[in-house]
Order: C-alpha cells, then sequence, then structure tokens
C-alpha cells in the first residue's frame, strides 16, 4: 500500500505553514508587502485570477506546488488527457476534454466525437431552420428538456447565461423536479403543436426522468395523436431498447459515452437543448472555451496554471486552514446558476471520505458550496458572512462588461464587488469604528452602546475571478476552470471524483417505497416508514377532499 499523502513531507510542511498563518490577520499580511497583489495574481488572456485577499503568502503557494508534485500531479494529468482508466472504481476512462479538444482521447474517440458533432449541428440547423417540423407541420419554438442532475444543471446554466445570444425564434424549457410542478406550468403555456422534447438520460432508466417523459409523452400524444410522437420526442441516450419502447425514431438518437460522467456532461449531445437555442456556432465558441483552458491547463507552470491554483488554495482553504463551505458569488445575473451547477460538480465529485486505495481520509475533502449573485447576496447572507461566527471561503466572479452592454450598472456590480471583497478581506476595526462615530456627531455613550454591534472582523479569503463579457467562449472556459480545479483536488486528496455512488443508496431505497402500503415496509425503520406512510394516506384524502 502507498504511503498515504497526508504522511508526507510536503503535507507536513503545510500543516506547520497553516498553523503559523491562522493567527495573522490580512492586514497584517498586507502592511507588510506592497508587493502583495504583483506577486499573489495571475493573468491569463482573457482571465484574471486575483488571490491576494486569501491567507496566505507566497510561500503558501510555493509549499502547495510541492504538494501537488508530490501528489504525482503532472502525471496525473497526462493520464487524464491520454485516456486511461482513473476513474478505478468502474474501471472507466474520463474523456469529457475529448468532446471539445482534438488533443484528448485517441483517434478512434476523435472521430466519434466529430460524428455525434456533425450530426448534432445538423439537426440543430433543420430545426432551426423550420426544415423539420412538428406533425402538423408548424415549426418547433418551445424546446423542453427532461433530465435531471447533470442532464439539466449544465445545459440549463449554459441556457440562461447566453441569454442575450438566443436566436432562430427557439425558448428553452427544463423539467427535472418529479413532483410534476414544473412540467404542469408548462402543460398550461405551451402549444404541443410547436414543442420539441428532449428527453436526456444516459440509461433512459432515472426513475424522475423517466416519469417526467411518460407525463409528458401522454401530453403530447393526448393533444396530436399516437402517431406524433415521434416527431415530437428525441433523445440523448444508449439505451436503444427503451427507447424503442418508448417510440423515439431511429434518427432521433443521440449517443452517450460512459466515458463522459454525467455532472461533465454538457459538452455532449446533452448539451443539445442549448445548440438549438444558441445555434451550432456559438455552442462551438463555447467549446473552443472550454479547449483553451485545457491546452492552459496541461501547458502552464502550476505557478501560472488557473485551474491548478484554484484547485490548491481550495485544498489550502478546505483541508489547512478548516474552512467547511465554499460561496460563490457571481456579479452577473446571467450566471445565477453557476452555485447549483457547482455544487453537483464539487460535492459529487470530491464528496468523498475513501482514498483510492480504499482507505479512509484522515483530512477535510469538498466543502459545502452555495451562493447567489453577488449583488442580491450582499442584501441577505452577506451579513453572516461579514460578522457571524462561521467563516466560509469566498469566490468572487465578475465580467468587467455586463450582458446587456450597459456599462454604468455594470460598473455598479463592480464597484460592489471590490468593495465587499475589501471589506472581507480587511474588516473594520473598532478603531476606525470609534473615530467614524464621532466624526458623525455621536457622543461617547452613543459610541460605547453601538460601536461593538459595528465591528467587522474581516480576515475572510476572497478569490477574485474577473473577465471581460459572459460570452460563450468565456462560459465554457470557466466551465472548464472549475472542472480541473476539482480534478486537481481530487488528486491533492487522493480520491475518486468520477464516481458517485453516495447518490445511488436513497434511489435504491426510494424504489423500494410504496404510498399504499402494500407491501409493508421491511428493514431498519420500518414501523416509523409504516407509519409515515399511514399519515400520507389519511392526510392525502383529507386534502383530495378539499379540507
Amino acid at each position: 500500500m502507498n504511503t498515504p499523502i497526508s504522511s508526507s513531507p510536503a503535507w507536513a510542511a503545510l500543516v506547520k505553514h497553516a498553523d503559523a498563518l491562522k493567527s495573522v490577520h490580512l492586514r497584517d499580511l498586507f502592511a507588510g508587502a506592497q508587493d502583495r497583489y504583483e506577486k499573489l495574481h495571475v493573468e491569463a488572456d482573457p482571465w484574471l485570477l486575483d488571490v491576494s485577499r486569501q491567507r496566505i503568502t507566497p510561500e503558501t503557494i510555493a509549499l502547495l506546488i510541492r504538494l501537488a508534485h508530490a501528489s504525482g500531479l503532472p502525471k496525473k494529468i497526462e493520464a487524464l488527457f491520454r485516456g486511461d482508466k482513473i476513474n478505478v472504481t468502474e474501471g472507466r476512462a474520463v474523456l469529457h476534454m475529448a468532446l471539445r479538444s482534438a488533443f484528448a482521447g485517441d483517434a478512434t474517440i476523435q472521430a466519434e466525437v466529430q460524428e455525434s458533432r456533425e450530426k448534432l449541428a445538423q439537426f440543430a440547423g433543420k430545426v432551426r431552420s423550420g426544415a423539420l417540423r412538428g406533425s402538423t407541420g408548424r415549426p418547433f419554438k418551445h424546446i423542453v428538456n427532461v433530465g435531471i442532475g447533470g442532464s439539466d444543471l449544465g445545459p440549463l446554466l449554459v441556457c440562461q447565461a447566453l441569454r442575450q445570444e438566443w436566436s432562430g425564434g427557439i425558448t428553452p424549457h427544463f423539467v427535472s423536479n418529479v413532483d410534476r410542478t414544473q412540467l404542469d406550468d408548462l402543460m398550461q403555456s405551451l402549444d404541443p403543436a410547436e414543442t420539441l422534447v428532449i428527453v436526456c438520460s444516459k440509461t433512459f432508466t432515472t426513475q424522475e426522468t423517466r416519469a417526467n417523459a411518460n407525463a409528458a409523452r401522454a401530453w403530447i400524444a393526448g393533444a396530436l395523436g399516437e402517431a406524433s410522437t415521434k416527431d415530437h420526442f428525441v433523445a440523448v441516450s444508449t439505451n436503444h431498447e427503451a427507447m424503442d419502447a418508448f417510440g423515439i425514431a431511429r434518427d432521433r438518437r443521440f449517443t452517450m459515452w460512459d466515458w463522459v460522467g454525467g455532472r461533465y456532461s454538457v459538452w455532449s449531445a446533452v448539451g443539445l437543448i442549448a445548440e438549438l437555442t444558441v445555434g451550432s456556432e456559438r455552442f462551438a465558441e463555447f467549446l473552443a472555451g472550454a479547449s483553451a483552458i485545457d491546452r492552459h491547463f496541461t501547458a502552464t507552470p502550476f505557478e501560472r496554471n488557473l485551474p491548478a491554483l484554484m484547485g490548491l488554495l481550495a485544498v489550502w482553504n478546505r483541508t489547512f486552514m478548516h474552512l467547511p463551505t465554499l460561496a460563490v458569488l457571481p456579479y452577473d445575473q446571467r450566471l445565477d446558476r453557476l452555485p447549483a451547477y457547482l455544487q453537483q460538480l464539487v460535492m459529487e465529485s470530491n464528496g468523498k471520505s475513501v482514498t483510492l486505495e480504499g482507505g479512509k481520509v484522515n483530512y477535510p475533502t469538498a466543502p459545502v458550496v452555495w451562493g447567489e449573485p453577488g449583488s442580491n447576496a450582499q442584501h441577505s447572507f452577506f451579513q453572516m458572512l461579514h460578522q457571524g461566527t462561521a467563516t466560509a471561503a469566498l469566490d468572487f466572479l465578475a465580467p468587467l462588461r455586463g450582458s446587456s452592454g450597459d456599462t454604468v450598472g455594470q460598473d455598479l456590480a463592480l464597484q460592489n464587488c471590490f468593495g465587499q471583497a475589501q471589506a472581507f478581506a480587511f474588516g473594520y476595526e473598532r478603531e476606525a469604528v470609534d473615530a467614524d462615530m464621532r466624526a458623525a456627531g455621536a457622543t461617547a455613550e452613543e459610541i460605547a452602546r453601538i460601536a461593538p454591534h459595528r465591528v467587522h472582523q474581516g480576515n475572510r479569503p476572497v478569490s477574485l475571478l474577473l473577465y471581460p463579457r459572459t460570452t460563450a467562449h468565456a462560459l465554457g472556459s470557466l466551465l472548464a476552470l472549475y472542472e480541473h480545479s476539482v480534478f486537481v483536488q481530487g488528486v491533492i486528496w487522493d480520491i475518486n471524483s468520477f464516481d458517485q455512488f453516495g447518490v445511488e443508496l436513497g434511489k435504491k431505497l426510494a424504489s423500494g417505497i410504496s404510498l399504499t402500503g402494500d407491501p409493508a415496509p421491511a428493514g431498519m425503520g420500518a414501523a416509523g416508514l409504516a407509519a409515515l406512510i399511514v399519515y400520507v394516506r389519511k392526510v392525502r384524502d383529507i386534502a383530495g377532499r378539499g379540507k
């Protein structure tokens, strides 16, 4: 068995270094180094990563890079792009990069990807031009994506982030929740004759997706006739038998590969709804943006490597500074779904407590990821971040020009972004509070009573990621930055970032529960579960009678 990375000299050096920095305030780090920004920011056109407000020094970066080499990160990056089966628990390669980069995977994989790309582009072009229509001869105006997890979060983020790029008269809609409210709302407002439904499920067996797909099929068939389903449904799946049974036409099936995980699948046919909405040219720019980061990640020394540095700093904050959460705060409303997307990417990938060899880890792994667009967040949970008892790591993201093209509005957003970053880092000391209150005419009694409530401790670690504008290319780059950052974290923590056994147990147990009470629950907690089922039946019956 290999020696655990946590027993290495590189790890021990970081533990010692972290202990020394925990008592040092960011005010002191800035006061002692006028060139701090110059040493702790990286420009990689068109991106700027400013980590000067992280609780680090240049020595921290050097020690983290030393740990990266001790963890074998360079060779593992090579293995990732070569197509080695680095998903060891499932015996699979991890090659979502091959969907956007010609230097990932072998010639056979590249040929398959190219064939799939051409088929997707041809289909999208026909729908957008009106050459391919619904069963009544009317063009499609609405696309409904039925999926969940990576089959929903990725394409939803892309469509919302690129709202200014919508064209072709197409409006996208998304259905993921099995409670049917999303689909019911759409069925009340959309014309089925103008609606195309994409069923997005690699196995075509995901319970929530199948339930929603069956309901959508009943809606279309009920309105337009059973024969219409072949014209109004397409699928992204590998399960041809299930697609046959559902009635998906052979020429409306788009493939997936076992080397593409769900949370990494937006680059594949899973992104079809986005390609239909913004067009193949823009979708190609989205792929190109990701490919640019792939090249940067593989070719740039770690000292200037954006995803490597982001990943190493994430390890620093979670494992060595013991910060349990990461708040993702985009100062662009178009990115309002980015925190949700990153929740899956980070926590499903690295929410693990077992090493690659099957041992228990003895250090914290993935943080809890959460967040909202920064402008709104300032008026809600920023209070807790500034003055609460818990300290979070913070990722601020901001375009220099807003999607609307309104420079005045984006200037206000940037002013707030920079002001909040300063406040989180440096706080508001008691001496400054007292002085400001005296200048405002407060009495000594008022100062004594109110000043403690106005003090901000500061010392909250902030990363700033800036870029020109949220375009298709920039969005592709942004998602790839976080993907590779997550990979770096997994390598350092010696865990498998590409399986997700943790999501399966609850789903398995749910499939064995009947709310009719037959069969009766069995196993651990059966009596309590049976009582819950009785309660549901009783109250549901009362609600059904309008009481």
